[in-house]
């Protein structure tokens, strides 16, 4: 058994250790602890004189942990985590700070949020700037891995998927998420629409012409994969990537469309249309905040992600408040 001397272990080692497990690539832990690779070889070698394991082993483009490393990493890893809120538990002050942060989100969840999120920032936060991009798919793990965004807020079932299958296997994680909100689908059209009058059932749902917001562009949507599923089938005669485009083409139109029903105030549209509960089951929307895990310790990127936490709480009161149920 090796005798393990804590008195005079460094613990930069155990830092070094929790990155090259996070990543599985020694010249990314680097980077992410801004030294160099040879550095961060360096210190593995020290632990794993320290431990008697080799820890990780090259595979690859990048290395694989050893059952010894599994088995010691979520303790490192929460002991660093404690660690580093007990070391700097105010190391950002929101009211002198002077960061910029980027966001990546759809137009309606931006018209649902950045209300919200401005009124802290103005409050709370003077000094610090937001710029918002467009987001165009459902997988926005490219452009945290690239930093073109801090953090990416949207409807992410793929990516959140495969990483609870990451984590349920013991693999690394390199990205981090948080629910923000749920809520569920409904079916919008015009005021007066000939199917705005009752409930709206599955024969006259199929029949009806269609608007579809897709991100990809792509004529096809988790709607259709439901109706597919029952054998059924609509025609969708228009797809725009926007929410409030749709909700103005189906304002003037006799097209249906599909959306969040907390997305129905933020339309542009809301006075004149009107909601009905879908003929068919579809999951709930899940609308969850991503990072890449490089961000997750640092107290400016935690105020960042509390404070979308906040708005988007504002923002489904309202909504809410506003629409308590579909009408039927």
């Amino acid at each position: 058994m090796i005798d393990i001397n804590f008195r005079t272990l460094d613990l930069n080692l155990l830092r070094v250790f929790d990155e090259v497990m996070a990543e599985r690539n020694l010249t990314r832990a680097a980077r992410n602890l801004s030294i160099t690779q040879p550095a961060v070889s360096n210190s593995l070698r020290r632990l794993r004189e320290v431990l008697g394991d080799d820890l990780v082993r090259r595979s690859g483009a990048g290395v694989e942990p050893t059952p010894r490393a599994l088995a010691l990493w979520p303790a490192v890893r929460e002991s660093l985590r404690r660690l580093q809120e007990l070391l700097a538990p105010n190391a950002f002050e929101p009211a002198s700070a002077a960061h910029n942060f980027v966001l990546t989100m759809a137009d309606a969840t931006a018209a649902e949020l950045i209300p919200g999120l401005e009124r802290v920032l103005e409050a709370e936060a003077p000094g610090v700037s937001v710029r918002v991009l467009p987001l165009a798919t459902r997988d926005p793990r490219k452009l945290l891995e690239d930093e073109v965004a801090d953090i990416a807020v949207g409807y992410f079932p793929v990516v959140l998927a495969d990483i609870t299958a990451h984590a349920q296997a013991g693999a690394a994680l390199s990205f981090e998420s948080q629910q923000l909100y749920v809520g569920q689908y409904v079916c919008v059209m015009r005021q007066g629409h000939p199917l705005a009058a009752g409930p709206l059932t599955l024969d006259a749902f199929c029949t009806a012409r269609h608007l579809l917001v897709s991100f990809s562009g792509r004529p096809w949507g988790f709607v259709d994969q439901a109706l597919d599923a029952l054998g059924r089938k609509r025609r969708i005669v228009l797809t725009v990537n926007q929410f409030f485009t749709a909700g103005r083409v189906v304002a003037d139109s006799d097209l249906l469309t599909v959306l969040p029903r907390h997305f129905f105030n933020v339309t542009g549209a809301s006075d004149r249309l009107v909601i009905r509960e879908l003929p068919l089951a579809l999951p709930i929307v899940r609308v969850d905040a991503l990072w890449h895990r490089r961000t997750h310790a640092s107290p400016a990127h935690g105020w960042l992600r509390q404070t979308l936490v906040r708005a988007a709480g504002d923002a489904l009161a309202r909504s809410q408040r506003e629409h308590p149920a579909p009408a039927t």
